[in-house]
């Protein structure tokens, strides 16, 4: 009785309606939110205070307590977490990267930036298009129009590279309101990878071309732009730099995994706002292929954006460390790397993070899986919201989330929407009575926040 009580105590004092200050955040981190009856609404106070720091909210605002609640966690940096095995792994191999002018490392780590960032830093300042779908409300978490929680360690580019930068990794928390199950979080952690050249560094520090140097050139006065370049670079100069990004993706991965003199890879051609052209990059693990990273050559006006002009030219990418060391590591599922569970973390307490580890499952709990059918009173709902409120209700006991039917009656002239809802515990056996509990706590909530009728 004693657990129920506190899963029912915590369910509400995630969501909304008496919410002051969430369990694991900072004290600083309040949250009161209240519940518009007739508009069906969350009605969020004039101002959020988050890390002693007060932002107005307004139509954009839609964090919850249970994004605030992992806020400063930093997981890349609590010493053995997988996370910070990974991390240390990237580092080495990029501190062995030497500046032959100065025999020092040539890349700068960066991993303690803050991840509320503006706007214009977020998208803006990489050129995203005002009308890109990676801008909205349903794929970020807002605290007001002009202010989000980064959705990519990107947000961070054009500021370091201001400061003087010309080769660094940036690595932290993002933040993207997506699906629920196994492999995928609303907040995960990024590694951004950014090195420039100009000139002299693209091609007298390449064998191949160095005595071409004089004939070569970084830009062009071409306008035209195809598959294999911007306009206005020079097709040698992109090849140099797109050998120069292979070959340290290609390079990286080799020494993260095992079996590398037998990895299997491949590059494939994507499309990304803020590098053309740009490449996936994959790798084949017992006969099924894994994206690892998305990449490419950086768009010319984002570097001046960063004030340096026409004088240099580079590559950047972006990796997922979850989705690496859930590879790395055999963790089944993502919601392990926020357990505080001693089973789990106890098996990464080693110093040496090259050392080769399998994660051994603790335990195996029983899932419970209840459905939830609405009738919609008026439009359907965003799938993205409502994984939002189960997450922000159910927290971690939440394994999956799928909409598994969806119609339109005209009879009734209502949308019907069903959803699966998988729970599961990390630690523990979770009985049907606190569980039904909850997804009834989810009913309500369902019915107030979005004007549905349960079937």
């Amino acid at each position: 009785m004693r657990i129920l009580n506190r899963l029912l105590i915590q369910s509400t004092f995630r969501y909304h309606y008496r919410t002051n200050t969430v369990k694991a955040q900072k004290k600083s981190n309040t949250f009161n939110l209240e519940y518009d009856p007739i508009k069906q609404t969350i009605i969020y106070p004039p101002e959020l205070l988050i890390n002693n720091k007060n932002y107005p909210t307004d139509s954009w605002t839609n964090v919850n307590p249970h994004i605030l609640s992992r806020l400063g966690q930093n997981l890349h940096r609590q010493k053995n977490h997988p996370l910070y095995h990974l991390t240390n792994r990237i580092r080495q191999y990029f501190y062995q990267q030497k500046d032959p002018r100065k025999q020092s490392p040539k890349f700068s780590i960066i991993d303690n930036l803050s991840p509320i960032v503006t706007v214009q830093q977020n998208f803006d300042s990489i050129c995203t298009p005002n009308d890109h779908v990676s801008r909205t409300k349903s794929m970020n978490y807002y605290i007001n129009k002009d202010t989000l929680f980064r959705a990519h360690t990107s947000a961070h580019q054009v500021d370091l590279i201001r400061s003087g930068l010309n080769a660094f990794l940036c690595i932290g928390d993002v933040y993207r309101r997506d699906s629920i199950d196994p492999t995928h979080y609303p907040i995960f952690h990024q590694c951004e990878g950014v090195q420039l050249f100009n000139k002299e560094e693209l091609f007298m520090e390449n064998r191949n071309v160095r005595g071409e140097k004089d004939n070569l050139q970084i830009f062009a006065s071409n306008e035209y732009r195809d598959a294999t370049k911007q306009e206005g670079h020079t097709l040698e100069a992109v090849k140099l730099v797109e050998a120069s990004l292979k070959q340290t993706i290609t390079d990286l991965f080799k020494t993260l995994f095992p079996n590398a003199a037998t990895l299997n890879s491949r590059w494939i051609d994507a499309t990304f706002p803020f590098t053309h052209p740009s490449w996936e990059y994959e790798i084949e693990i017992d006969g099924k292929w894994y994206e690892l990273l998305g990449c490419g050559i950086i768009e010319q006006s984002v570097l001046e954006n960063s004030g340096l002009g026409k004088d240099y030219i580079g590559w950047a990418f972006g990796l997922g460390l979850e989705r690496i060391a859930m590879i790395m590591y055999g963790i089944p599922d993502i919601r392990l790397f926020w357990s505080t569970d001693s089973g789990f973390l106890s098996q990464f307490q080693f110093e040496d993070s090259t050392r080769p580890v399998q994660y051994k499952p603790v335990s195996a709990y029983p899932q419970c899986i209840n459905d939830l059918s609405m009738w919609m009173n008026k439009t359907r709902i965003d799938p993205l919201d409502l994984y939002d409120l189960v997450r922000s209700i159910g927290g971690d006991l939440i394994e999956q989330v799928l909409l598994i039917d969806e119609f339109y009656h005209e009879k009734k002239d209502k949308h019907s929407q069903t959803y699966r809802i998988i729970y599961r515990s990390m630690d523990r056996t979770l009985t049907k009575n606190e569980i039904n509990m909850i997804h009834k706590d989810i009913e309500n909530h369902c019915q107030k926040q979005f004007d549905v009728e349960i079937r």
